[in-house]
């Protein structure tokens, strides 16, 4: 959950905080991206979709920040499945969007339907999943808590917060959306993509979260002073980052450097970042195995470690949390994420949240 509860929205309605996005190869010339949702599914949130909502994958194509194609989500009323009232099931439909159309509205070629918790495949060789999972995001929110302690309480670099060690999101489950979609229905070469939710229904359109690269909110965005900043971020689009966001993530970058000592030139080391990280979109070669990490972004594989990468950028350390994303939770095929963690072992993670004396990440209050 590299962006979990990062605003106000996102508290109100788990179902609807992007909580991670993954680019990366797939079978037989085809691509695929996850996005999940919901931190803490099925504990603390529901283990639903929000049928009054878009889901989107958003893909660039000639560098501008704006979407020339897109594949758009949306679910059916929760239902019981049949023989198990404990379960809820939800239709869902799969529309490729191009042109004006990607960038609204939830309009295009319709290429998937399915059932959560099952696997779609259709004859244009689309394949579709949503539903339950196990998080594969892996982080030590304490030790970052702690982190940014250092920085804006005693204004000091601190790396010895992260000696705790420990995954806090461990065996907890969040709600995936799979696709794996062939190259010719998304582009050719570079593109640079993003997932992003809106509610869409009974009133306009309105973009409440979005996903192009990870922990840009809870690293780069964590100053106190800026108040509302997560907020915008999350209603904008990549198109708006460098002259919106760019500002706010060089004076962070600047600051966190210069306590460190790791640059000559933190301004200038600043700029450089922003201009590496700003539009917040994802870039990834189609056809070409995935890799995010501190050299380059190519996509974002289930397995890359999010978290050190991020930190190590923003410091110019090699920083990390000691922490990796669980392999064993993953599989060699599609949908890619193995089986969600038991009720009971999540139930045991929230426990040890409430009981500390941060606030809980990755579970509703």
């Amino acid at each position: 959950m590299s962006h979990h509860f990062d605003t106000p929205t996102a508290k109100e309605d788990p179902r609807i905080n992007v909580c991670d996005f993954y680019l990366f190869q797939g079978s037989s010339e085809t691509t695929v991206m996850a996005m999940t949702v919901n931190p803490n599914a099925a504990v603390s949130a529901p283990d639903t979709f929000r049928d009054e909502c878009l889901y989107a994958f958003r893909f660039d194509l000639d560098n501008d920040g704006r979407e020339e194609v897109a594949f758009k989500i949306r679910f059916g009323a929760v239902t019981h499945a049949e023989g198990n009232e404990e379960r809820h099931v939800q239709d869902f439909q799969v529309r490729r969007s191009t042109g004006e159309g990607a960038l609204r509205g939830a309009e295009g070629e319709l290429i998937a339907t399915g059932r959560t918790d099952e696997i779609a495949k259709t004859d244009l060789g689309v394949m579709a999943f949503a539903g339950l999972a196990p998080d594969l995001f892996a982080g030590d929110a304490v030790a970052l808590h702690a982190f940014q302690g250092g920085i804006y309480k005693e204004n000091r670099f601190y790396p010895n917060a992260f000696q705790n060690r420990q995954n806090f999101f461990a065996q907890q489950n969040i709600s995936a959306i799979v696709l794996e979609i062939p190259n010719h229905l998304i582009g050719t070469g570079l593109v640079r993509a993003w997932a992003t939710t809106s509610l869409y229904g009974h009133a306009p359109e309105v973009q409440v979260s979005r996903w192009g690269l990870p922990l840009v909110t809870h690293i780069f965005f964590s100053d106190p002073a800026l108040k509302d900043i997560k907020e915008e971020y999350n209603r904008a689009v990549p198109a708006d980052d460098v002259a919106r966001f760019g500002p706010p993530i060089g004076q962070f970058v600047e600051r966190i450097t210069e306590l460190a000592g790791s640059v000559m030139n933190p301004s200038e080391y600043a700029e450089r970042l922003v201009a590496r990280i700003c539009p917040t979109t994802l870039p990834y070669q189609l056809g070409t195995p995935a890799g995010f990490d501190y050299a380059g972004f190519n996509g974002r594989g289930l397995a890359d470690d999010a978290m050190d990468v991020m930190l190590t950028l923003a410091t110019n350390t090699p920083l990390g949390d000691g922490v990796a994303p669980n392999k064993k939770c993953m599989r060699g095929d599609f949908p890619y994420f193995g089986e969600p963690y038991a009720t009971a072992g999540q139930e045991v993670t929230a426990q040890k949240a409430q009981t500390s004396n941060r606030p809980i990440k990755g579970a509703t209050k």
